[in-house]
């Protein structure tokens, strides 16, 4: 791997986020037209994707969850590193070799008749060769690439400081992501994929999901074989999702491969248990009967039962209309802010399920394409960080979908696939009781209902902003006592410098230091307390 000099790697990639903080602090003091932004974080985008093609390592890693965050990043660039992929160069066989023997303890031929030392696959973690095991099996053995591990711990000890600084000291929405958080959950995704035994435990755990269903194969895993550092599987040919020509040539429709992909990754996004978290083109070929075969299940995700059954509702509320329930559902999964005006947003939900694709003929695409943008970004809404791994999976598979059918509309095809899921595993009573609610008779008893309620919960909120006021009245009435105290201080000090006067100097350099401390806390607990108030809210 380029670039293995540990401190080159930390002074490339923190020069260059320093660059783009300072050039960022400058933009916004000299308040820089929309286009000078523009062509901004263009340029931010291209440095980026070249720094990261040139370091590889984890960096790549990082770059293609940044892409897949357009709610969080500007346009401009993520349409500069979207073009980031796996594919780097291979390591030398020789030290790809010597990791094999270390591994199994032995020279690798007491194992295999024969290896191709051509990686058929390189990636940022792992490479992937094609090799025959002394029985006569065919299989895929994937090598860890060598001193990944020290690079990739480089690259969270300098992750980490531009984190931290970027959480401090640069001008960003908090609101929109908890930056620790995603870094923590990436470090947790990465460190877990450096371990080839977690991998293999997963394709065993998919295996055994997906046991009898003829629509979707997983290759088997030789564990005799796999340690940490290796892992051997069975070798399956098949075509890519991507090769038209090829997948117009099988028996199955393109329809039906893009309803066969729905259905294998629907109940991994719905139910709880792990999800294949990278399921890019290059991780799903289809075989020659059309089945989904799934590789590489070194990234996942992992969905709580909560989550799953949050996320139920949520699909049952849209099949039903009932967007009452739909906004509940996404604010119990923490996708609406605090402030969100729960009657705006179900107004706007039912606006955009009823909007019909044939209406865009008529209105200028690109006007309409800025509308909608400007309008996400101004909507009460956030992506919570738990969910980022879970969004890749979804939006990467949507994209393969429109890719093999553009002519059909994703909700059309997955609606049969969810009802067909929900008869089979789901809460099919759940989705009656979605669908009654949704009824105009029950919206006339809810609205009764919460007519009846609105003095007394007028009447708390009333009183319960009353309370918070009073509180932040006394926070600020200490804030400002102690910031006198602190200029009372610094003022007898310099009284006791100008008089040479060493006990009023001492005694005042010590009032300023107990008054700056108490500044302190009462600022730091000033910014705790509101941080709970807006959590509260």
């Amino acid at each position: 791997m380029k670039n293995k000099s540990k401190l080159v790697r930390v002074y490339k990639v923190l020069s260059m986020f320093f660059i783009f903080f300072i050039q960022i602090y400058w933009y916004k003091l000299s308040r820089k037209p929309e286009a000078e932004w523009e062509k901004l974080w263009m340029n931010v985008g291209k440095r980026f994707r070249r720094t990261l093609f040139e370091l590889e390592g984890l960096l790549i890693k990082v770059g293609q969850i940044i892409s897949s965050r357009a709610d969080l990043f500007p346009r401009p660039l993520i349409r500069e590193i979207e073009v980031l992929t796996d594919n780097v160069p291979p390591s030398d066989w020789s030290e790809i070799q010597e990791i094999l023997e270390e591994e199994w303890g032995s020279n690798y031929k007491d194992f295999l008749l024969s290896i191709e030392k051509e990686a058929i696959a390189s990636a940022s973690i792992g490479e992937v060769y094609k090799g025959v095991l002394q029985n006569g099996s065919t299989v895929a053995i994937k090598v860890q690439r060598p001193h990944i591990d020290s690079v990739v711990q480089t690259d969270f000890r300098t992750l980490d400081i531009v984190i931290w600084f970027a959480n401090y000291f640069l001008p960003i929405p908090k609101r929109f992501i908890n930056l620790k958080v995603l870094f923590s959950e990436l470090k947790q995704v990465i460190e877990r994929e450096l371990d080839f035994t977690k991998e293999k435990e997963t394709l065993l755990y998919f295996q055994e999901r997906f046991k009898g269903r003829e629509i979707v194969q997983i290759p088997k895993v030789y564990t005799e074989f796999c340690t940490s550092k290796v892992l051997v599987m069975e070798w399956v040919d098949g075509i890519k999702i991507t090769d038209s020509t090829e997948i117009d040539q099988l028996n199955v429709t393109r329809k039906q491969l893009a309803q066969r992909l729905i259905k294998v990754f629907l109940p991994q996004w719905l139910e709880p248990g792990i999800f294949h978290a990278d399921p890019h083109p290059g991780n799903i070929l289809i075989s020659e009967e059309g089945r989904i075969i799934l590789l590489d299940f070194g990234m996942t995700g992992e969905i709580s039962k909560n989550d799953a059954s949050a996320f139920q509702s949520l699909i049952e509320s849209f099949l039903a209309k009932n967007y009452a329930k739909a906004v509940e559902c996404l604010s119990r999964l923490g996708f609406l802010l605090p402030e969100a005006d729960t009657r705006m947003m179900e107004r706007l939900l039912a606006e955009w399920m009823n909007f019909q694709p044939v209406q865009m003929t008529e209105m200028d695409l690109i006007a309409f394409k800025r509308e909608l943008n400007l309008m996400i970004q101004a909507l009460p809404i956030q992506v919570p960080t738990r969910f980022v791994f879970l969004g890749r999976s979804f939006v990467t598979i949507e994209g393969i979908v429109t890719h093999l059918v553009p002519e059909e509309e994703i909700l059309d095809l997955g609606k049969p696939v969810f009802m067909e899921w929900l008869m089979s595993q789901g809460n099919k009573w759940s989705f009656i009781w979605q669908w009654i609610q949704s009824q105009p008779i029950f919206g006339v008893f809810h609205s009764v209902t919460e007519f009846l309620k609105a003095p007394e919960k007028l009447e708390l909120m009333k009183e319960t902003e009353q309370r918070r006021q009073f509180q932040f009245t006394i926070y600020e009435n200490h804030k400002k006592q102690l910031f006198h105290m602190t200029l009372f201080g610094l003022t007898g000090a310099a009284a006791g410098i100008y008089l040479s006067n060493l006990v009023i100097l001492k005694l005042f350099i010590a009032l300023s230091a107990v008054s700056i401390a108490g500044y302190a806390m009462t600022s730091y607990k000033l910014k705790k307390w509101m941080k709970y108030m807006h959590k509260k809210r």
